[in-house]
């Protein structure tokens, strides 16, 4: 059973494919969510301490 170049071009766009801006965007993303979420704890211990 061969398949179609039209049925090889629709697997080959179904893979994942991340080129390394999309990483490193990423990464930063997470990088900041984390920062966002321990500066939120320790405003808030900090408050609390007062």
């Amino acid at each position: 059973m061969k398949k179609s170049k039209k049925q090889e071009e629709k697997v080959k766009k179904t893979k994942h494919h991340y080129d390394k801006g999309q990483i490193f965007v990423k990464i930063m993303a997470g990088i900041l969510a984390i920062l966002m979420v321990v500066a939120a704890a320790s405003t808030l211990i900090y408050s609390l301490m007062i």
